[in-house]
């Protein structure tokens, strides 16, 4: 048992090492150029804007949950008027782009690592590596890029929709005044809440898009190793 437990550990240790020279390879690839826009905007598309219903959803339901939680507990104490504030610092600081970017995990990760995974199952990749085409590049950078641009967007739109989410269940509590809830909303905020926050969800974004990559150009061979390459996307990004 201990000979196992140490080659797990030697096994782990060594794949974060492969990721760490696996994002370098993506940092040396993306400076040089020409970049292919073309398929970035089609993997934004295909990853970001087919993400937003879902994203929708989880934002309003964040708002919703929070807010209908909150009111008993505040109101016991009459502090009803810190519900708005208490939302808006707890959404943008964590839960909105924690919750989000688990969503994203799940949907952009184990779509990237299936993709790519049965791209190198079927010789896609080494095709297009005797083509003369860099496969790194045209599959790689792309998606990496998108997700780690794309994440922060979808966040953003899913921190708004959380606080409209708060304001629908306070709406329907208390029949709070629109202005007055946004506003009590927005005042509490300071840089230190917005700015960290904001900045991380694009590692969020690029830990997503480089697990989901790693995982599939690396896929063994066998169908079988597809569906562990998009499961272990899933599993490590969240992780991650």
């Amino acid at each position: 048992e201990k000979m196992n437990y140490a080659k797990f550990i030697k096994t782990k240790i060594s794949e974060a090492g492969l990721i760490v020279l696996f994002s370098l390879r993506f940092f040396r690839e993306s400076v040089k150029p020409p970049l292919e826009f073309r398929e970035i905007s089609r993997q934004f598309y295909y990853l970001i804007v087919n993400s937003l219903p879902l994203v929708s959803i989880t934002g309003i339901i964040i708002g919703l949950t929070l807010a209908l939680q909150l009111k008993p507990t505040l109101g016991s104490f009459g502090a009803d008027a810190m519900i708005p504030s208490l939302l808006s610092v707890s959404i943008l600081r964590e839960i909105g782009p924690v919750i989000i970017s688990l969503i994203c995990a799940g949907k952009m990760g184990s779509a990237i690592g299936a993709e790519l995974g049965s791209m190198k199952v079927t010789e896609q990749i080494f095709a297009m590596e005797v083509s003369a085409v860099r496969p790194f590049r045209y599959l790689v950078v792309t998606r990496v890029i998108a997700t780690t641009i794309g994440v922060p967007i979808l966040i953003v739109y899913a921190n708004l929709l959380a606080l409209y989410g708060g304001y629908i269940a306070m709406k329907l509590i208390s029949n709070t005044n629109f202005q007055l809830y946004f506003t009590t909303a927005l005042n509490v905020l300071g840089f230190i809440d917005v700015l960290p926050s904001f900045l991380k969800t694009f590692l969020f974004g690029f830990t997503i898009g480089i697990v989901g990559s790693y995982k599939g150009y690396n896929c063994s061979r066998g169908t079988e190793s597809v569906g562990i390459a998009a499961n272990s996307s899933v599993v490590l990004s969240s992780l991650l």
